[in-house]
């Protein structure tokens, strides 16, 4: 599943927040989106998932024989399009258990195919032991684990995910960088990641994008990724 974003402009009131952004990911592709904090990645994101209107451009999706322009689209009929999303705070349902927040996100699945895929708990097999847990209960590191698996539910394409690491103890966040190879590199699902720690982004994305100011002003695989542009770009 391939995506592009193309000259997408939105707006708070006032506020011009993106600005013609042109953003491209190949199927099969690991992107990291990065940038200092409050340049407008989340709200790239949630426009994406048609949780924010946009004032213009398109948000194109390309599966199958035909693209789908998103920006036409409600947000309740993203996810069935094969989009998976981790917002960023986890939004898990604190007063459910964990097997009621994963039944959550099949939602979006005929009834018939509403169950949950032995795959999450090969994953993440420490929720597989705490199905009758409240997800209130959970540590920081395992709610992390059962957004991304409520996420992955649905057997999307394309899995987004908006700071995965924040907050999160250091074992986990290994863990969660090993999910992220491994559904990429193994299963072949293309990934969009919004994260500040770039030890983390160079582990596991293919290629960045850096926003700055609602703008992507830099591009391109991992490895071009220089010391220029983290100083101008990334550096607090």
């Amino acid at each position: 599943m391939m995506l592009t974003v193309e000259r997408l402009n939105q707006s708070y009131g006032q506020s011009h927040t993106l600005w013609d952004v042109d953003m491209a990911m190949e199927a099969g592709s690991c992107v990291s989106l990065i940038g200092r904090n409050g340049v407008g990645k989340t709200t790239l994101l949630q426009c994406i998932m048609g949780l924010l209107p946009t004032d213009s451009g398109r948000i194109v999706l390309h599966h199958g024989s035909s693209p789908i322009d998103l920006t036409a689209e409600s947000s309740d009929q993203r996810a069935p399009r094969g989009i998976g999303y981790v917002p960023q705070g986890r939004m898990i349902f604190p007063l459910l258990t964990v097997e009621e927040n994963l039944l959550t996100g099949l939602g979006a699945l005929p009834k018939a195919q509403r169950s949950i895929p032995d795959l999450v708990f090969e994953l993440f097999p420490v929720l597989k032991a705490m199905m009758q847990r409240r997800g209130g209960d959970l540590s920081g590191g395992q709610q992390q684990q059962l957004a991304i698996a409520r996420a992955l539910v649905l057997d999307p394409k394309l899995l987004i995910l908006d700071e995965p690491t924040e907050g999160i103890q250091p074992n986990i966040v290994h863990e969660i960088g090993d999910v992220i190879l491994r559904l990429n590199q193994q299963l072949g699902l293309t990934v969009l990641v919004v994260e500040q720690k770039l030890p983390f982004v160079r582990r596991v994305a293919s290629h960045f994008h850096i926003m700055s100011k609602g703008a992507i002003v830099a591009s391109g695989p991992m490895e071009a990724l220089s010391e220029t542009d983290i100083a101008e770009h990334l550096s607090v």
